[in-house]
Order: C-alpha cells, then sequence, then structure tokens
C-alpha cells in the first residue's frame, strides 16, 4: 500500500488536455477489459452465462476504472480501509448515476426520433454528459476529501489537489 504522498504527481499540475485524453482512455481500456472478461466467462459458465459474465465483466471493468482513475487522474493515496470502502462505494454510486443519465439520452433519442442512428447519437451525447458529470463528482466527493473530510488542498498545493478540467 502507498501513502499519500508517494501518488502525487512527479510535478506540477497536467494541462486539462491530458486529463481529458487519460480519462477517455482508461474508460476506454476498462471497457475493453469488462468485454474480455465477459468473453471468457460467456465461453466457460456452464450455467447462466449471460448473466455471469455481464456480473463478471462489470466487476472487472469498475475493478480497473477505479484504480486507473484513483493514480492517474486524482492521483489518491491510501488512507485506510474505511477511507478506501467510502471511496469505492461513492464511486460505484456515480456510476450507476453516469449509468442511468446514459440510458436515458439512449432512449430518450430513441423514442423521440425512433431510428437507430438517434438512439446511437443519445448514447453518445449521454456518456459525455454522464462521464463530464461524474468527473466532477468524483474529483469532489470522492476524491477531493482527506481522511479527516476536509476537502481537498487549495491552490498552495497544486500537486496534491485533484485534477481539473476547468
Amino acid at each position: 500500500m502507498t501513502n499519500a504522498s508517494s501518488s502525487t504527481p512527479p510535478s506540477g499540475r497536467p494541462r486539462p488536455a491530458a486529463i481529458a485524453l487519460r480519462y477517455l482512455l482508461f474508460a476506454v481500456i476498462a471497457g475493453a477489459m469488462n468485454l474480455g472478461a465477459q468473453q471468457i466467462v460467456f465461453k466457460l459458465s456452464p450455467l447462466q452465462p449471460l448473466a455471469l459474465s455481464i456480473l463478471a465483466g462489470t466487476g472487472v471493468g469498475f475493478a480497473v476504472k477505479y484504480l486507473l482513475d484513483k493514480r492517474w487522474i486524482f492521483y489518491d493515496g491510501y488512507h485506510g480501509p474505511t477511507h478506501e470502502a467510502r471511496k469505492i462505494f461513492l464511486y460505484g454510486s456515480f456510476s450507476v448515476a453516469m449509468t442511468l443519465i446514459f440510458w436515458g439520452f439512449e432512449v430518450g433519442f430513441l423514442a423521440a426520433f425512433g431510428t437507430t442512428a438517434a438512439k446511437y447519437t443519445g448514447a453518445v451525447i449521454g456518456l459525455a454528459i454522464g462521464n463530464f458529470l461524474k468527473y466532477q463528482l468524483d474529483r469532489t466527493f470522492t476524491f477531493g476529501r482527506n481522511p479527516t473530510g476536509a476537502t481537498a488542498p487549495t491552490e498552495a498545493a497544486p500537486a496534491e489537489k485533484a485534477r481539473s478540467w476547468s
């Protein structure tokens, strides 16, 4: 396990575009890991392969994305099991909210316009909005507080602060 100071970036704050690109890359990596795990479980599972594959893929994708974001987006350290459980709970809750936004736009566009193109347009818009909001929530609530509950350090210590797109 690492402490908070060892997980801070080695030099100042990356540019917002670099953080956004990294965030997008990590979403792609986690998605690929999700689908890979689903494929393996679907082929190996003798019972309920679809349900088990979706469950396994979701778990793998969630864990991969959480660990990548924790280390490379928010530079968050380890503050003990209680605080880590809180972070995982918040991260998961915000992930569910993001998924509902995504699904809402996807289904809403399909219902409003009735075409496959509209469905996928809504999905892309929902993913963009959902991921942006999730990043903001994770920055503020999941990784933006230290174990004592205080907010993240101020601009006086930019290397310790969660990354910003704004």
